[in-house]
């Protein structure tokens, strides 16, 4: 089997795979192949960049993070969840009924921030509800001096 990256007339790329260079030859030849975006039929093969190994003993050419580096994007992440919360109502243990409700429709959509067991979240990203967990601890209002 190979891969090709193909090209429509309307610059979709997207890759296909063929027994070998004369089987897409000739399905190409009978109008066999369609972009999957558009249909169109009108395809080439595009320009690929050649699959060439590192050395073994050469890394992937990504340099390592820096402890300084990490702790900088970090402080970022913090500072952006620190906005965002600003903006967003604590619900305390009442998260996952809260974001089932919103994401049902039985509920007005807003920003809201609260509690959940690992399970509850589970049970939430199974059921589609979008949620994501929070970067830094956020000391309820109560628990606050």
């Amino acid at each position: 089997m190979i891969v090709f990256d193909l090209k429509c007339s309307g610059n979709h790329v997207f890759e296909a795979w063929f027994k070998s260079s004369a089987a897409y030859a000739e399905q190409r030849a009978q109008g066999l192949i369609a972009c999957p975006l558009c249909g169109d039929r009108e395809v080439a093969k595009a320009v690929m960049a050649p699959a060439v190994a590192a050395k073994g003993n050469q890394g992937a050419g990504t340099p390592p993070v820096t402890p300084e580096a990490f702790k900088a994007a970090l402080a970022a992440l913090a500072q952006l969840q620190a906005k965002q919360l600003e903006t967003s109502q604590w619900v305390g243990k009442a998260f996952a009924e809260k974001a089932r409700a919103m994401h049902a429709g039985d509920a007005p959509e807003a920003p809201i921030h609260g509690q959940a067991t690992l399970a509850e979240a589970k049970a939430l990203v199974d059921e589609g509800v979008p949620v994501a967990p929070l970067l830094v601890p956020v000391v309820p209002p109560e628990a606050r001096n």
